[in-house]
């Protein structure tokens, strides 16, 4: 079988074995283990898509039960593939599919206003009590910051805010904007720890409303202040911004509107940091299951994508920090915590919803530590002088 060549000149580190939709067995690899891993093939159909498309139509057999892992977890299993993959493409055959909708994608995908507003709803805005099963107490859905692997994601989550506020350098009676606020954690912390006034705008009408509760009940109204806008529809001034895992729903069509918008936003001694997952490779197309089924819409930027347009701008780039395994630890986390919860997301969804998100959840675990996936955090300002020569602010208690 095609399959099974293709497999083996794939998989040099460790292996697997596989037993085909005919009940016929082949070791993989070399596997580390006695009794090794067993991926189990139980639609045909997969001894050639799996070859052709495994990107995208593995995940989609994973989610519907026409794959099954024995004698192990679906993170050992994807570890496995992942740390021989790397960074590179799997194959040809999966590189030209990509290529191929990639090209589709970027004459068809436009993430207008309302379309970004779809795209946001369609993650987002499917239930509140999801996200409480495996997120911190705080709901920051975005790379926490770990100083130690083993921290606790709580404060993983404090050390993130810490460090972005630090780096904002704020000033007391200045005035913040939050480029997707979330469910306004952020927004709430910059406002307790300074005298600032925080604008956080969002397009989850689930999340505005959480995050306007929340500042009611903290007696924060007068100070924070939560709007269902776009970025691209406000008109003010600021003298800072922060936006944090917003920026990988932008678009690469409005990379430049993006930090154009920024620019226009931004007062001129401002500070703006941006925090966005991206890429470590040069561009290339999205990966297609999380297209598909996680984020519609989603792109994960190259650097060189993100340079020449924030150039263009008049931002000046006077911070840059690529966080690399923060993200994998953080995954890990939310992996953890939604399949202890493996009860409560039945409840409320199906077999079929939990086996895709615990793809998506160890998928991006694995991308962000054998893969191209890192974390950028890009610090903009306008003048040369606006931030301290040295990085001692960053760092001090």
């Amino acid at each position: 079988m095609k399959l099974i060549n293709f497999l083996n000149k794939l998989i040099k580190k460790d292996g697997f074995m596989l037993i085909d939709a005919d009940k016929n067995q082949y070791i993989i690899g070399k596997p580390e283990k006695k009794d090794p891993i067993k991926l189990k093939i139980l639609d045909k159909n997969l001894h050639h898509k799996l070859l052709l498309h495994p990107d995208l139509y593995f995940g989609e057999a994973y989610t519907n039960g026409s794959v099954l892992i024995e004698n192990g977890s679906l993170t050992e299993f994807l570890e496995i593939i992942l740390k021989n993959v790397g960074r590179g493409e799997i194959n040809f055959y999966s590189r030209a599919f990509n290529q191929i909708k990639g090209f589709y994608r970027s004459l068809t995908n436009f993430n207008l206003i309302k379309k970004s507003k779809q795209n946001v709803a369609h993650h987002y805005d499917i239930s509140e009590k999801l996200y409480d099963l495996f997120l911190d107490k705080n709901r920051q859905y975005s790379c926490a910051y770990f100083k130690y692997e083993n921290e606790t994601l709580e404060q993983a989550q404090e050390n993130k805010m810490k460090h972005i506020i630090k780096k904002l350098n704020l000033k007391p009676n200045q005035r913040v904007l939050d480029i997707g606020s979330g469910w306004g954690t952020l927004a709430i912390e910059i406002a307790k720890k300074s005298k600032c006034e925080v604008v956080g705008i969002t397009l989850s009408e689930n999340q505005l409303k959480y995050s306007k509760q929340k500042a009611k009940e903290l007696n924060l109204e007068n100070q924070v202040d939560f709007r269902l806008i776009d970025y691209r529809q406000l008109n003010e001034k600021f003298d800072r911004i922060v936006s944090v895992g917003m920026f990988e729903h932008v678009g690469r069509k409005f990379y430049q509107t993006y930090f154009n918008t920024v620019s226009k936003l931004l007062n001129d001694n401002g500070v703006a940091l941006i925090h966005t997952i991206g890429s470590s490779m040069p561009p290339r197309n999205p990966h297609p299951w999380i297209t598909k089924y996680i984020f519609p819409g989603g792109y994960t930027p190259s650097l060189s994508e993100v340079s020449l347009p924030i150039e263009k701008s008049g931002l000046i780039v006077t911070d840059l920090e690529v966080l690399r395994m923060h993200y994998a630890y953080t995954l890990r986390n939310w992996k953890e915590r939604f399949l202890s919860k493996k009860n409560e997301v039945l409840e409320m969804f199906d077999e079929r919803f939990l086996r895709m998100w615990e793809f998506y959840l160890a998928g991006c675990e694995m991308a962000f530590k054998w893969g191209d996936q890192v974390v950028f955090q890009f610090q903009l300002t306008k003048k040369n002088n606006t931030i301290p020569n040295i990085r001692d602010y960053i760092y001090q208690l």
